[in-house]
């Protein structure tokens, strides 16, 4: 079920780049031209979402052969898939799997790069995504930061209470926001509240929620409030997640601190695409 729901996805993308039929094709190459193209990695990565293209490309009737797995660490020059099959599909739907394979490779490449390099310092931390996900390619996005081995966080509005700081300025105050959450949520549902004082996560602590969102803050304040809330005996309540402003460059001075989950956005907006190509090796067929 899963599969198909992604198979009309990709199709209604592939929409974007065929409205109505592909023109340089359509001039140059006959209808019954068969070829054999590599899906090849110009970079070393972390191979993402390979094996919803290959479901995608079997379903367009093209035979697939994969060599790589998802979550593989590969080398510059591996080829990914063969590819035989109509040329006039393969021509069309090159630059749209091209795209997904290097954009969340290039994702699941960064989170394993983070993970390893936090888990030195701590074992304990989880590096999570957000929301800040691209129109259409969240569900690719989330799972390319799963594959690579961090938490995908809330996948839709629909997953949690997350309380940010526009739903604490309309209710008036974070006590009565948690308040309201804690007495109204769901028990599937966690509550989550962002904060950004001492004195708030101390509130919210109070409240008995289950996650406070350090949101914007220092490491030296992030201390400042872990302490506060060891010597309230509140430590050990609440799970902690620090976020906003948080970089490969000062991720470690989180990573350090007693805290449960650092969150980042620039995973899913600012990782860079792994280099990858679709190359005709044969023509089978004219």
């Amino acid at each position: 079920m899963v599969e198909e729901i992604v198979f009309r996805r990709l199709l209604n993308l592939l929409e974007e780049d065929i409205p109505f039929w592909d023109t340089t094709t359509s001039l140059l190459i006959p209808e019954k031209a068969v070829v054999k193209a590599h899906v090849v990695a110009k970079q070393n990565c972390v191979v993402a979402c390979i094996d919803d293209i290959v479901h995608f490309l079997e379903k367009l009737g093209l035979q697939v052969t994969q060599f790589v797995k998802d979550g593989e660490v590969i080398e510059k020059g591996t080829v990914l898939l063969e590819v035989v099959g109509s040329a006039k599909t393969i021509l069309a739907v090159e630059r749209l799997i091209l795209n997904i394979l290097m954009h969340c490779s290039g994702i699941a490449t960064e989170v394993r790069r983070l993970v390893e390099l936090v888990r030195r310092v701590n074992g304990r931390v989880r590096i999570a995504a957000t929301r800040k996900t691209l129109p259409g390619l969240r569900y690719f996005e989330k799972k390319a930061v799963a594959i690579g081995g961090g938490d995908t966080h809330r996948l839709s509005l629909t997953d949690a209470i997350l309380i940010k700081d526009n739903h604490i300025k309309i209710i008036g105050n974070v006590e009565e926001v948690a308040k309201i959450a804690r007495k109204k949520a769901s028990f599937m549902h966690k509550v989550e509240i962002e904060v950004s004082t001492i004195e708030e996560a101390v509130k919210v602590a109070e409240s008995g929620v289950d996650v406070i969102m350090l949101d914007n803050m220092k490491p030296e304040e992030v201390a400042s409030v872990v302490e506060e809330l060891k010597k309230r005996g509140l430590r050990k309540e609440v799970v902690i997640e620090v976020s906003g402003g948080i970089t490969p460059e000062n991720i470690l001075d989180y990573a350090k601190l007693d805290i449960d989950v650092i969150s980042c956005g620039y995973i899913t907006l600012s990782s860079r695409a792994i280099d990858m190509s679709l190359e005709v090796v044969e023509v089978i067929e004219k």
